[in-house]
């Protein structure tokens, strides 16, 4: 498989995780702060990431990012609360 064929394969698992979170949460099935949402933003958006700097499609690629920085702080927030509840 070239890399062209893993480069495509990360990007659509990507897009696929990112497309049932917010299925998810759309249903209300998830909470939009819950691990498992916030954890197939991140996953989602680092392999879209991935696949948007190697296709050289940067305003994908600072979308993407912003996604994932949105996730990576509602789950340090998150930690954050249960550590001050537990205290």
């Amino acid at each position: 498989m070239s890399i062209e064929n893993w480069i495509d394969l990360v990007g659509w698992l990507g897009a696929a995780l990112l497309l049932l979170a917010y299925l998810l949460v759309s249903i209300r099935r998830w909470d939009g702060d819950s691990v498992l949402y916030q954890g197939f933003n991140l996953i989602g958006g680092i392999s879209l990431i991935t696949n948007t700097i190697y296709y050289g499609a940067y305003p994908s690629s600072f979308v993407n990012l912003v996604w994932v920085g949105i996730a990576i702080y509602t789950l340090s927030r998150r930690s954050a609360n249960r550590g001050l509840s537990n205290s």
